[in-house]
């Protein structure tokens, strides 16, 4: 028993070592979906007002809707090198686990495209003029709520990994299952500004996430061995 746990342990760090080696040595999956946040959380005060009241009332929902889409731009490179060299197939026959296989590239996934959108969330919520009492838990709500939308948008990839063109379908599987998390992450920092006491929405993000660690890799596991047969 002891044997096979240090081996899967073993497995899943090898497997997220080699994701996160990948990724950098390709820099657009690091680059793209982090301009991409950039680009859309910029264009708000242009396409709607630069009034600085007005976009510090709607800021939170600005930076969730950009990190939103950004996870979706980022979502279609998760499994589909691997699909496309064989390297998937490999994984699924592996004695090992699929489980934390998965969960490994699941977390690599979002070191590379989610956490960057975390750090740099403050500087741009300053540039929207979103009040500085909610500076901290807009960080600590996009560093739970980011990696739900990750490990969501991860059972939409592999349901799809097989399909050519899977960009609109994507969307329609997943942004459904985002919804919740983009309602709380949001309704976290609002009521932080309304003065309202912040256990109750962070206890909800916690349990989301919780969940999606849960459950998450095993759908996704699943419906890789569906898609991939």
């Amino acid at each position: 028993m002891l044997n096979l746990e240090a081996t899967t342990r073993q497995a899943f760090l090898a497997t997220l070592r080699r994701d996160l080696l990948i990724a950098y040595k390709r820099k657009n999956d690091v680059v793209n979906p982090f301009m991409f946040f950039l680009i859309v959380a910029t264009l708000f005060p242009i396409g709607i007002s630069p009034d600085p009241e007005r976009l510090g009332g709607i800021a939170a929902g600005v930076l969730w809707i950009s990190a939103l889409l950004a996870s979706l731009l980022a979502m279609d490179n998760l499994y589909r090198a691997d699909y496309e060299d064989g390297s998937l197939e490999q994984l699924l026959l592996s004695s090992h686990p699929l489980y934390f296989l998965v969960l490994a590239k699941n977390i690599s996934h979002w070191l590379v495209s989610g956490f960057p959108v975390v750090l740099v969330s403050p500087l741009i919520a300053y540039m929207l003029n979103l009040p500085d009492a909610a500076y901290g838990v807009l960080f600590i709500s996009l560093l739970i709520g980011t990696p739900i939308l990750s490990l969501l948008g991860s059972i939409g990839v592999a349901l799809t990994v097989g399909l050519g063109s899977r960009g609109l379908i994507l969307a329609v599987i997943t942004l459904p299952l985002s919804v919740p998390v983009l309602i709380a992450g949001t309704m976290t920092v609002q009521q932080t500004l309304n003065g309202a006491s912040l256990g109750g929405y962070l206890a909800i993000m916690g349990a989301m996430l919780l969940i999606a660690l849960t459950l998450a890799p095993a759908a996704s596991s699943a419906a890789l061995r569906i898609s991939v047969s």
